[in-house]
Order: C-alpha cells, then sequence, then structure tokens
C-alpha cells in the first residue's frame, strides 16, 4: 500500500530527526508554521532524505557505497543496498528521494550500531 504524500513527508521528517538525534542534537523543535521543518535554536536542519546538496555530504563522511539491484525479468534496478538496509523505489516517489532515504537509513544504522559497541 503507497503511503500519501503527507504520510511520505512525515516518514522522511521522522528520519531526518531520527539522525539529528544521534549525531547530537537534542533541542529540536518542529515549527507548525514551516509544515514541519526542524530547527536547532536557529539554524535549520539539513533535509537529508529530500535534498541532495544535504545527503551527499553523509555520503563521503560515513563511506557510504551504493548497490544497485533488480529483480529477474526487470530491464533497470528496482532497489537500493546499502550495507543491511534495502529500499525499494517503489515506496518513494522517485528513484533519488529512494537513495536518499536510504543513505540517512544506513547512517542511521552505522550511528546506532558504533553506539552499541561503544557500550559493550
Amino acid at each position: 500500500m503507497r503511503m500519501s504524500d503527507e504520510e511520505y513527508f512525515r516518514s522522511c521528517v521522522s528520519k531526518e530527526r531520527q539522525l539529528a538525534h544521534l549525531l547530537g542534537h537534542h533541542n529540536i523543535e518542529e515549527c507548525y508554521e514551516s509544515a514541519g521543518i526542524l530547527w536547532e535554536n536557529t539554524d535549520a536542519l539539513p533535509k537529508w532524505t529530500r535534498d541532495w546538496n544535504a545527503c551527499a555530504p553523509l555520503m563521503v563522511s560515513y563511506d557510504i557505497t551504493i548497490n544497485y539491484g533488480k529483480e529477474p525479468g526487470d530491464a533497470h534496478s528496482t532497489f537500493v543496498t546499502i550495507g543491511s538496509q534495502l529500499v525499494h523505489f517503489s515506496d518513494h516517489p522517485t528513484k533519488d528521494r529512494a537513495v536518499m532515504y536510504a543513505i540517512v537509513k544506513a547512517v542511521i544504522h552505522l550511528l546506532e550500531h558504533a553506539k552499541d559497541v561503544k557500550a559493550s
């Protein structure tokens, strides 16, 4: 079942908030009048799942390798994997958005795993 545009937007913002928390931003407020744009003090948090200018530095910082895959019989890729994270293009409005979402999921996974390793 496909999400509505609003549900999809909220899922993106949720991932961005989760990543911001893992990166040490804890005073995040959702501004109602800004349609869900997140702020830390007066700085807008990056739109990691929605803007390549915000997402691309994550790829460099965390050595992200993107692997494209396709289902048997498909001419073009239908999903992307980054480490253990798998994202299907059909779950997102565009292939670009799916890849950015996968990058954010992968960075969240890396940060959470690093946190678990330090706790051990």
